[in-house]
């Protein structure tokens, strides 16, 4: 039995290197069209698998900012849907949320928004020995995202990113940066 048990974890962080901490593409295609059929922006949808506390957590968007209202909508309207499907066994929390002002990203179209937006970035592996980059977006092209700490340009595969946010403009001046 013990020796199952390490395999079992070397399979599954060898499976969230494949792309950004995303949830599974089966549950982006029930989830998405929901959302966005209700009027909203689906900036992205994390899921943490957990045998008693999983957690599916869904990011929306609108053109005039996100209420508990649209959030409560968005939530029932979704639970609805699991409650039918039933895409996830085990079970895990529903939480619906805006973005903030440190918005995730999940897309190469969300770099494509924010050119000229100062982005923290994780990497699963270090490229020019970093393994955090936070930096200006300068340009993308294709999956390629170029991003300026300084006088440095890093090319950042999008593959390659664990995970990125948005650097509010408010914390650029002061030196800090936001989050976990």
């Amino acid at each position: 039995m013990l020796m199952e048990e390490p395999s079992a974890l070397f399979f599954c962080a060898k499976v969230s290197e494949d792309k950004m901490k995303q949830a599974p593409e089966h549950l982006v295609n029930l989830i998405e069209p929901i959302v966005e059929g209700l009027g909203y922006e689906c900036v992205g949808i994390e899921y943490n698998p957990h045998p008693k506390h999983g957690l599916l957590r869904i990011y929306i968007d609108a053109e005039n900012g996100i209420l508990v209202e649209d959030c409560t909508k968005v939530s029932h309207q979704i639970s609805g849907v699991m409650d039918v499907e039933d895409p996830i066994t085990s079970n895990y929390h529903l939480e619906v949320s805006s973005p903030g002002a440190d918005r995730p990203f999940f897309k190469v179209s969300q770099f494509e928004r924010y050119v000229g937006s100062t982005v923290l970035v994780h990497l699963f592996k270090a490229i020019d020995g970093r393994r955090k980059i936070t930096g200006l977006i300068v340009k993308v092209e294709g999956e390629i995202i170029s991003l300026q700490e300084g006088d440095q340009v890093f090319e950042v595969p999008f593959i390659a990113m664990s995970k990125a946010k948005l650097v509010p403009e408010y914390l650029i001046g002061k030196g800090g940066r936001s989050g976990k």
